[in-house]
């Protein structure tokens, strides 16, 4: 074969071979320059995003400092007597009008791509904003906490405050005497975070029926009648008339119906002790800009360990669940269950409220996008389309962020994929059955736009989103042991999945494929629970067995190995904080901070079980709080630390200084109650009452009786003697028909009041330990505390169609005419004191997700207390002046 060259003449088939060779190796160094040069500008664009990232973060940090000290100021200055705080209503209108709000607004939407104008927008004007933490006075949260309910003049009142509604009750935990063999059943009716201990099918037990009014809720509405002959007012609870006497200087101008005095005071929410590992995954991040999120209750603590901060998101109405952080480091999405006031799903899907943001579609299951600097809600999504509750949440991570995919906790495990940012509501782009069986986790992939992962029980699966579909392949475990679950999953930086299982081994799984590539079997002795790809390509693990371990990005161990103490439980997530630190939370409710070099040492403790237990101390500001996981904790109001713990190998039920702070005193669920010294802990003695659960225990004014209230209906009264330290049974108090909830002593020391099960109100002769038969004597008596619900003083506590066991717990202020209250539906009310008109003026705070179990007063009335039952959190609210609110 002959081949010519341009001009004709012939060329050698040599000659061509090493042009062709010579064009070949020119194209590949064409290519292997364009290759670095799109490496060099991947580099510099991740720079860049990098440098972007930390001046977002500044910003950030800048907003929070200045709104820190603009909080700061405004609280000195009430403190000091100067220009009280704002009110709320004044704060929201300056905040709507002031271009500096709107800047921030738009600079935060600025954030993301395809924003709609409308996206921005925040709750409507006619409800009241939370001051969500105590440095700020502004827009910081969405909620709808605290507002005024109306008081009976106020039945025109154009802009009504959202209240709660009231389901059908159901037996209380009181209901009966019950040994301590059944204590695990001796649940409020509520069924908000059952899951720390009951099983899913009674999750949903309180569902409300129909509202059509029954007979019996008729009857609990009656108003109150008053007989001005005889000074009684009589009041109705489920039907029942509970006869309460008149002061006699009150007599001749009471009405019951009559207006009502506002509180002289109100809170806002400085400190939240605890957080929620015990049964939730994923849901602690360290933000750019130093702040660790994390959430417990209904509320969202964005914390500030350097400086001792806290800010707290406020949107949500009952258990959060999950929580994710946006790709910008800015935004947050947070996932709850259904509120108190849910009806059947199902009903709820067929006429789904047409506003997201009014106070019905608040009680409902959904998804809240919302903004880390300001506070604001920016979206709320999925009202009508999660039937339970949002296991598991991610934002997509190739994309910056636009979608955003959900697990509901039906029974199918719907999932959904979210164009999050499109209207105040998102917009749904599909919605399949995720898997029959629990799902524990989803993320996207990193590299792959259209890729997500979701594992769990007997599973691991591969979508792939494209043209509107999702198409699902399930890991395929071959010839390798298939665990019963999947615990954790995380990507490569190559975009390689890497999954934990129940069986303690690690798998990878290549990019875009559904089969094992590489095992690394027995990385942890038990479950795998966290797994963290560091910016390195390193990888630190987090399992039941305690130890969090280092590997390189071959899975090859580095040797690192964390053991935490048995005491903080087992790592549930592991994520990077600053610098080469860990953010760890565990199992038992803790959240820790270390590195492999230095210890982890605890940022935040809480409980673990139900809290029932509260005691403020008579003398400094610290307070005890115990529960069923058998601890005692000493708190520091001002340092927000743990002062001391105490194991004492019972379920706590209630506790109780000595008047001079030396001793405390804790009952327990046996019947069994100890003395205690509150510095040392040293045990000085136990004593047993009945085999029932020790409700209550009191010190009278004069420090010279103990009274005890049990659940087996008496009160038993002791003699205090020795600084507090010898205890002599006087006698035992019979006459209650059910189980003693509250008790009261006289200011003289000599009387008792006590409230029982089946809304008993009973006066005692302390010192004979007989019962008072002539109630009308006792109208004039001075009472030292007011911790019983059911009195005169605290007959306007009680809403209309309200159920008997639906209040909790009140206590009246020290110093101050303030009462405050806790109910079944997480929510604090403060009232002015005494609260006796019917259905009283009030303000109501929100942030437990369960029954509010207690509400104590420090000494000096500066701050308030609350614990929650399930909910396991404590919450420390700073009590101000009230002089300039105004009620709408």
């Amino acid at each position: 074969m002959r081949i010519e060259g341009e001009n004709g003449a012939p060329v050698s088939p040599g000659s061509s071979a090493a042009s062709n060779s010579s064009a070949d190796e020119m194209i590949e160094n064409e290519n292997q320059s364009l290759r670095d040069r799109v490496a060099d500008l991947e580099k510099k664009v991740h720079e860049q995003t990098d440098e972007i990232m930390c001046l977002r973060s500044t910003l950030a940090d800048v907003l929070r400092r200045i709104s820190t000290i603009e909080g700061a100021r405004a609280l000195a200055n009430n403190h000091a007597g100067g220009r009280a705080t704002p009110t709320k209503d004044t704060v929201r209108l300056r905040h709507n009008n002031s271009d500096s709000a709107r800047d921030v607004s738009k600079r935060a939407s600025s954030y993301l791509p395809g924003r709609s104008p409308s996206s921005t927008q925040i709750r409507r004007g006619v409800h009241y904003q939370s001051t969500s933490s105590l440095y700020s006075d502004g827009h910081s949260s969405s909620s709808v906490s605290p507002a005024p309910s109306p008081s009976p003049t106020q039945a025109n009142n154009p802009h009504p405050v959202h209240t709660a509604r009231h389901t059908t009750p159901s037996p209380s935990p009181f209901a009966s005497p019950a040994r301590p063999h059944q204590l695990g059943v001796l649940n409020k009716r509520w069924a908000s975070t059952s899951d720390f201990a009951t099983p899913a099918h009674h999750q949903y037990h309180h569902l409300a029926p129909s509202p059509t009014p029954t007979n019996s809720q008729l009857a609990r509405a009656k108003e109150a009648q008053y007989n001005g002959e005889e000074g009684i007012v009589k009041m109705y609870l489920r039907g029942r008339p509970i006869n309460l006497y008149v002061p006699t200087p009150m007599r001749e101008t009471y009405v019951p119906n009559g207006p009502s005095s506002s509180p002289p005071a109100k809170l806002k929410l400085e400190w939240v002790y605890g957080y929620r590992g015990r049964d939730c995954r994923n849901n602690v991040y360290q933000l750019p800009t130093g702040e660790i999120v994390y959430f417990v209750a209904a509320v969202v603590v964005l914390y500030n360990v350097e400086d001792q901060m806290q800010r707290h998101y406020l949107g949500h109405t009952d258990d959060i669940k999950c929580l994710a952080v946006h790709p910008n480091k800015l935004l947050i999405a947070t996932g709850q269950t259904a509120g108190h006031d849910r009806r059947d799903a199902r009903s709820w899907r067929l006429n789904p409220p047409s506003d997201p943001l009014s106070p019905e579609a608040e009680e409902w299951p959904h998804i809240r996008v919302w903004d880390s600097v300001s506070l604001n809600t920016l979206h709320v999504i999925g009202i009508s389309d999660i039937e339970r509750s949002v296991a598991c949440l991610a934002f997509s991570k190739a994309d910056g962020g636009s979608l955003l995919v959900a697990v509901d906790e039906a029974p199918d495990h719907n999932m959904s994929v979210w164009d999050w940012s499109r209207g105040e509501r998102g917009y749904k782009l599909l919605e399949t059955k995720c898997s029959a069986d629990q799902v524990l986790a989803v993320d996207f992939s990193p590299v792959d736009r259209s890729t997500i992962i979701t594992c769990g029980k007997n599973h691991i699966s591969f979508w792939n989103y494209e043209s509107g579909m999702l198409a699902k392949r399930m890991g395929v475990f071959e010839n390798r042991e298939r665990p019963k679950y999947v615990t954790s999953i995380s990507f490569t930086d190559t975009g390689n999945v890497i999954s934990g299982d129940s069986n303690g081994n690690l798998l990878i799984w290549q990019r875009g494929g559904n089969t094992v590539y590489k095992m690394v079997r027995g990385a942890h002795d038990g479950p795998v629970f966290s797994i963290l790809v560091q910016k390195d390509g390193g990888i630190i693990t987090g399992g039941k067995d305690g130890r969090i371990v280092e590997w390189d990005r071959d899975l090859e161990r580095t040797g690192n190995v964390i053991e935490i103490p048995e005491q903080y439980g087992s790592p549930r997530v592991v994520t990077s904080g600053r610098g080469s630190q860990l953010v760890v939370g565990t199992t038992r409710n803790c959240v820790l901070g270390g590195t492999f070099t230095f210890p982890l040492r605890p940022v935040m403790q809480g409980h673990t079980e139900e809290l029932w237990a509260l005691a403020p101390h008579p003398g400094h500001h610290q307070f005890l709080t115990a529960g069923y996981d058998r601890t005692c904790y000493l708190w520091d109001t001002m340092a927000h630390t743990i002062v001391w713990s105490k194991d004492i190998g019972e379920h706590a039920q209630s506790a109780a200084f000595s008047n001079n702070g030396e001793i405390v005193i804790i009952g327990t669920t046996s019947g069994r109650w100890f003395v205690m010294d509150s510095e040392t802990r040293e045990m000085y003695s136990q004593h047993q009452d009945g085999n029932e659960p020790i409700q209550v225990l009191k010190f009278s004014p004069n420090g010279q009786y103990l009274a005890v209230g049990s659940r087996d209906n008496n009160i038993y009264i002791y003699q205090v003697s020795e600084d507090c330290r010898k205890y002599t049974r006087v006698g035992r108090c019979q006459g209650h028909s059910s189980f003693v909830t509250h008790l009261d002593w006289s200011a003289d020391s000599q009387f008792l009041q006590t409230n029982s099960g089946d809304y008993e109100l009973l006066f005692w002769n302390a010192g004979l330990c007989r019962q008072i038969a002539q109630t009308s004597q006792m109208r004039d008596v001075e009472w030292a505390t007011q911790s019983c619900t059911l009195t005169f003083a605290t007959l306007g506590i009680w809403p209309e169609g309200t159920d008997g066991t639906d209040i909790n717990t009140c206590a009246k202020a020290n110093q101050m005419d303030l009462l405050a209250t806790g109910d079944d539906f997480g929510k604090i009310k403060l009232f002015a004191s005494p609260a006796c008109q019917q259905r009283a003026r009030c303000l109501e705070y929100g942030g437990h997700s369960s029954h509010v179990t207690a509400v104590g007063f420090l000494q000096d009335d500066s701050r308030m207390i609350s614990t929650g039952g399930r909910d396991t959190a404590v919450m420390q609210w700073v009590v101000s002046s009230n002089s300039s609110s105004s009620h709408r």
